[in-house]
């Protein structure tokens, strides 16, 4: 897989070339100014990018806004994976807003897995979408839904759960609960949000998370 990475902290970023390339991906840019990250995905048009929102030139949110401009006007084919230390919940809306197919969405510090990470890298890729509960429980608080606000502590878990990619079987491992109660409770967060109607769980995810974003 073809990879820009936009990341200014050269340590970090060094770190994350060299475990691609040992996972046998090919790093095709190092970006470490978000002003060249519009030109980077133009011209090489990479198969990811995995950009930080807190990059120059201003250090606030440049990261996250070209990531949005990268899917806006350049291509909404490219994935794009986000990986800061921060929740900007409103960027986070727009960036999922039109497309949430080749999304993510993660938070450095949960970033330990390192398995993990590599398969949120290929189901993005693969056009899926990955989301940090966090970020997840962020757009939940930020949105005035009724019918969010009517899910239930562990139904909000769940829903968490499932838009980090996670199967009925990933998330009875994660939680320590059975198989058939995810599905209850699967069953209860898509009827509550009108997606009962959805044909496989993958749309049923991406659904949800349009959902959230409204």
């Amino acid at each position: 897989m073809r990879i820009a990475i936009a990341e200014d902290v050269a340590l970090l970023r060094e770190g994350i070339v060299r475990l691609l390339l040992e996972r046998g991906h090919e790093v095709v840019a190092e970006i470490s100014d978000a002003r060249d990250i519009l030109k980077t995905a133009k011209e090489l048009h990479p198969d990811l990018m995995i950009i930080d929102i807190r990059m120059p030139p201003t250090n606030t949110d440049d990261g996250l806004r070209a990531a949005i401009e990268v899917r806006t006007k350049i291509s909404p084919k490219i994935p794009v994976l986000i990986l800061s230390q921060y929740i900007e919940s409103f960027y986070a809306s727009l960036l999922l807003d039109d497309d949430q197919s080749g999304v993510g969405y993660l938070l450095k510090d949960r970033v330990t897995n390192i398995n993990e990470f590599m398969a949120s890298l290929d189901e993005i890729a693969n056009g899926g979408t990955v989301l940090d509960p966090e970020v997840v429980s962020s757009l939940m608080h930020s949105s005035k839904d009724l019918a969010l606000q009517s899910l239930t502590v562990r139904e909000r878990e769940i829903l968490a759960l499932m838009a980090q990619g996670k199967s009925n079987m990933g998330i009875s491992t994660t939680i320590f609960i059975t198989e058939g109660a995810v599905e209850k409770h699967t069953s209860n967060i898509m009827s509550k949000l009108g997606l009962i109607n959805e044909e496989t769980s993958n749309r049923r995810v991406l659904a949800a998370i349009r959902y959230l974003n409204r």
